[in-house]
């Protein structure tokens, strides 16, 4: 086997994994306790506390169209990864909802419905970010209304549809504590899902000296939507000139960013470096 075909595999049981305990928090956890951490799947569970469609259904119906809108506005780059952990992640829910039934739950106090909820989501959702894919949601959600407001940031304008569940969820069960327990399972989940992707930082910058730096700065702007900066430098030992690529990029590029680099050149050189802090479009604005 291929070492392509094995990463790839590898890849896609990660995903898997991810979206099965992403489906254990919201069967066992978050559901049964109406909470809604944020996201479609927090908009299901407040759909399904009104009218009664099951989770996994209005996550196929909402994912859907999000999906094939993505495909027309932002091109191909998310594609079958995404795809499939939309469809992995309802088929699980539909599964442990066959298996234990309606109505299963671990505990019923909130607090620790929302804590270790929020734990499982954010385990499950950094896996499938730490393996190429997405599920679709408020992140593709925001990517798709970054097009048209381009002046408001990507994460901003997830956090903006998140909170928009966040607060709905208290407003359909007439109980601000709803919306308070849902906030802390938010707030887990964001904060794990990183720590997942990658450790304690909140950017990677990517230092990268390849011979065909061209080619690995056009896939890196086409595929991933980060700006890449060439800088002229001149290897001593050689003496020959060469270009070094500087991009950064969040929690959800990086391991796309270091398959792209070695699927052109395998012996390229890449140094990453923690940044802290990152001011500027796509990231922190600068006040």
């Amino acid at each position: 086997m291929s070492n392509k075909k094995h990463s790839a595999i590898i890849e896609y049981i990660g995903i898997t994994i991810g979206c099965a305990l992403m489906a254990i928090s919201l069967n066992f956890f978050l559901k049964p306790n109406m909470i809604a951490p944020g996201g479609v799947t927090g908009l299901a569970i407040i759909i399904e506390g009104l009218i009664g469609i099951p989770i996994d259904i209005t996550n196929l119906i909402i994912n859907i169209p999000l999906f094939i809108t993505g495909l027309i506005i932002l091109g191909k780059a998310f594609g079958v990864k995404t795809a499939y952990a939309i469809f992995i992640l309802s088929g699980f829910i539909r599964l442990f909802l066959i298996i234990f039934g309606e109505g299963a739950m671990i505990t019923h106090d909130v607090l620790l419905a929302a804590i270790y909820g929020g734990v499982l989501l954010g385990v499950g959702l950094g896996a499938v970010f730490r393996f190429g894919g997405t599920t679709g949601g408020t992140d593709l959600a925001g990517a798709i209304l970054n097009k048209y407001f381009p002046t408001v940031s990507t994460a901003k304008l997830m956090m903006i549809l998140d909170l928009i569940v966040v607060a709905t969820a208290g407003v359909v069960e007439k109980n601000i504590e709803t919306s308070l327990y849902s906030v802390i399972a938010l707030y887990i989940t964001v904060k794990l899902a990183d720590f997942i992707v990658e450790g304690l930082s909140y950017a990677k910058a990517f230092y990268i000296i390849s011979k065909d730096s061209n080619i690995i700065g056009d896939r890196i702007i086409q595929e991933i939507g980060r700006g890449v900066t060439a800088l002229e430098a001149r290897g001593l030992y050689t003496g020959s000139k060469k270009d070094v690529l500087m991009c950064v990029v969040n929690r959800a590029q990086v391991a796309k960013l270091k398959k792209i680099v070695y699927e052109i050149d395998e012996k390229a050189f890449i140094m990453v470096t923690t940044a802290h802090e990152v001011l500027g479009e796509g990231f922190k604005e600068a006040k």
